[in-house]
């Protein structure tokens, strides 16, 4: 009995010590910070792009109207 004791203690104490340097891997990893920026980057020039648009969007009319009349 003292054996099974003895190797369940291990794999606990294993696995504690694998989940540790999983953590703190994880905390010091900083991969996906430059991920997160590059998406905040891109909604920020689409959230500009549809202000433009819906800004410019009589004109862009009109434009496409001429366009239209002319052919």
């Amino acid at each position: 009995m003292k054996g099974i004791k003895e190797k369940m203690a291990g794999m606990y104490h294993s696995v504690a010590v694998k989940a540790g340097e999983m953590a703190v891997r994880l905390r010091n990893e900083e991969d996906g910070q430059g991920l997160v920026e590059y998406g905040l980057i891109i909604a920020l020039v689409a959230i500009a792009l549809v202000v433009a648009l819906g800004a410019l969007s009589g004109g862009i009319g009109n434009v496409f109207a001429s366009i239209t009349k002319s052919l």
